[in-house]
């Protein structure tokens, strides 16, 4: 394989993320009323982008106020009900960012209040964070950074590469033995 140039122009931001849903009227429920990011865009299909094979979908995506969107696939027919259960959040969650703890608790309030669970505050030392799940089973995290984190992370970034170094010389026989070494290669998947 040739040693490939990476492009000099960098990737700036997520233009989106998107997940599988149960129900779009659900889950539009939960981000636009509960959560009030602005449902921005609803597009349906037959056929699945790229391959054409027939999947039908709705597609629906959330605009964040910083351009970024959360969006959905409705998709019924491929979509199964084992994935929509909830996650452990070390599977899959999704962290908000809001301003400060006093605008974290703010938002607890209302989302109890309008009758969802939202459990917390966790102190994980650099945010604070409280939690609850959408509909689709992913817990949904709303964060507010703790004083010192600028320093917290430097101070992190600093050690990451011998933290991740000491965590594979750990791990790495377990995770060969649960996953297999050919799934453990960096080309793999």
């Amino acid at each position: 394989m040739s040693e490939a140039k990476r492009p000099q122009i960098a990737l700036h931001n997520v233009h989106h993320t998107a997940y599988g849903c149960r129900d779009a009227d659900q889950t539009i429920w939960f981000y636009e009323e509960i959560l009030g990011l602005k449902l921005a865009a609803a597009f349906s299909s037959e056929n699945e982008p790229g391959s054409g094979n027939e999947n039908p979908f709705l597609h629906i995506f959330f605009e964040m106020p910083d351009g970024n969107y959360v969006a959905f696939f409705d998709a019924p027919e491929t979509i199964e009900n084992e994935w929509l259960q909830r996650k452990h959040s070390f599977e899959m969650h999704l962290a908000f960012e809001v301003e400060s703890e006093e605008a974290m608790l703010e938002w607890q309030a209302y989302i109890n209040a309008k009758g969802k669970s939202c459990l917390g505050p966790v102190d994980h030392g650099f945010v604070k964070s409280v939690y609850m799940y959408d509909p689709n089973g992913i817990q949904v995290e709303i964060t507010a950074r703790s004083k010192g984190y600028a320093e917290m992370m430097a101070h992190e970034e600093a050690e990451s590469r011998a933290n991740i170094e000491d965590w594979n010389q750990k791990k790495r026989a377990f995770k060969e033995a649960k996953f297999g070494a050919e799934n453990l290669d960096k080309r793999a998947g």
